[in-house]
């Protein structure tokens, strides 16, 4: 049998098998997809529920992170709080350990029986090293509290209990009383009292009795708080503060140096407006309108002799102008009318460049007395504050010196506008009784009545210039 036959024939007897191995891998097949989709469903299920575990693991993972950092942040926070405020309390117990060793050195005499427990126990904390932070404050506290207490007695005078030590030099319990920088002191018996000295190495007082006139109210003061104490506590402090309160000398020094310069303003100032004052009463007192009148009614007539006898006796600057114009018309009229209302002007302005300078000076000078005042303060500021009198003077010296400027600048500036006033009413009326003259000596040489002697111009606007040759 050919090759090809065998090979047809033996596929022929395989394809039945083949076929059956198909189907049985197609059923297998089924089967296992059946089998897969069947555990697929329970697997997809459980990845998802895994996914959003780890999503909710993600985010908590994330916050937690986060209240790390913001732990961490507010940790920080309070750690630099703590340590502020650490410090903030070890600047107070340094305040108050030096505030417990200086309280004692500014007691008065008898104080230190009052507060001596207190003192002792502060100062105790202060060398106790095995005391809490809180019990030492609160022992210097105490302190302060007692301090508070004691200032607030004070206004007006305390009493309180104690011993010292009377003339005999025995310890005698009796009252102490604070009046300023005085202390009192009388025995419970009433018979010893007087003023307390304090003794060295000793906490107790001893008594001097003073005049046995003042032993009643010394006694009275100390007993019942009341009365009238026959001494000056201030030891004469009071009443030269109220003595230098008013005084103009007081004011003067503490405005410093430039003062000086200030009072010589003020006095050429005021010796400037004395003597304008008095020179203006005087060209008052001086006006004689019924000489002016006869003067022009001279030169009307024609008779100018006359009316420079006029001028020459009388005492107003007006007329007196007028006479000196027409004695010196022969040169020029108008001329000799300018000439002599400059020297009357001159006269009137005498002085008033005194007054001007100081009106203008004087600020100045304060200003200057303000910056000096001022350098003074700031260059206190930054070193030795100890004494804080010493800012608060330069300040009164900035500001006095100010208003002493400012002061004689205006009461220079009222009689200053015054004279000037007065200036312009002087000219005003120069001016126009010079041009009435003009007028008069100009009719009365157009009618004849006088000569024309020199050049004549009227200064009358709307005037026809006229002039005269001399005669020969």
């Amino acid at each position: 049998m050919p090759l090809c036959a065998l090979v047809v024939t033996a596929a022929m007897a395989a394809a039945p098998s083949a076929d059956q191995d198909l189907r049985k891998s197609l059923a297998e097949l089924s089967a296992l997809r059946e089998s897969i989709a069947a555990e697929k469903l329970p697997l997809t299920r459980e990845l998802a529920e895994a996914e959003q575990r780890l999503a909710t693991l993600r985010r908590e993972y994330d916050d937690a992170l986060r209240s790390i950092d913001s732990s961490g942040l507010e940790l920080g926070k309070t750690e630099g709080e703590a340590k502020l405020r650490k410090e903030e309390v070890d600047y107070v117990l340094s305040l108050l350990d030096e505030f417990t060793r200086n309280f004692e050195t500014k007691l008065a005499v008898g104080e230190a029986q009052r507060y001596g427990e207190t003192i002792v126990s502060a100062m105790e904390a202060l060398e106790n090293k095995e005391l809490d932070e809180e019990a030492r404050f609160d022992r210097q506290l105490a302190v302060v509290r007692q301090s508070i207490d004691r200032a607030s007695d004070a206004f007006g005078g305390t009493r309180f209990a104690g011993s010292a030590v009377d003339p005999d030099g025995v310890l005698a319990a009796g009252h102490f009383a604070l009046v300023g920088p005085i202390a009192l002191f009388a025995t419970s018996d009433g018979k010893t009292a007087g003023l307390a000295l304090p003794q060295t190495g000793s906490p107790h007082p001893a008594v001097r009795p003073l005049a046995a006139a003042l032993a009643p109210g010394l006694l009275a003061v100390v007993r019942d708080g009341t009365g009238l104490l026959p001494l000056d506590p201030t030891r004469g402090s009071a009443l030269e503060e109220l003595v230098k309160r008013g005084s103009i000398v007081h004011i003067f020094k503490k405005g410093g140096p430039i003062m000086w310069p200030l009072l010589v303003v003020s006095i050429l100032a005021l010796g400037a407006v004395i003597e304008r004052t008095f020179f203006i009463i005087g060209e008052f007192r001086k006006r004689d309108p019924k000489s002016r009148q006869a003067l022009f009614a001279a030169v009307e007539a024609g008779d100018v002799d006359r009316a420079i006898g006029i001028g020459e006796t009388s005492r107003d600057f007006v007329t007196r102008t007028m006479s000196y114009a027409l004695g010196h018309r022969e040169t020029s009229l108008p001329s000799a009318l300018l000439y002599a209302r400059a020297q009357e002007i001159k006269r009137f302005s005498r002085g008033l460049a005194i007054l001007d300078t100081a009106i203008t000076i004087a600020p100045l000078l304060g200003l200057l007395g303000t910056v000096t005042g001022m350098m003074a303060s700031f260059s206190l500021i930054g070193g030795e504050l100890s004494a804080p009198t010493a800012i608060t003077g330069g300040i009164a010296e900035a500001l006095i010196a100010t208003a002493f400027g400012l002061g004689i600048a205006i009461v220079a500036l009222v009689p200053y506008n015054y004279l000037n006033k007065q200036i312009e009413l002087a000219t005003g009326e120069l001016e126009a009784n010079s041009t009435q003259l003009e007028l008069l000596v100009h009719q009365a040489v157009l009618e004849g009545k006088v000569p024309p002697t020199g050049p004549m111009v009227t200064a009358m606007p709307g005037l026809e210039a006229s002039v005269a040759a001399p005669a020969r």
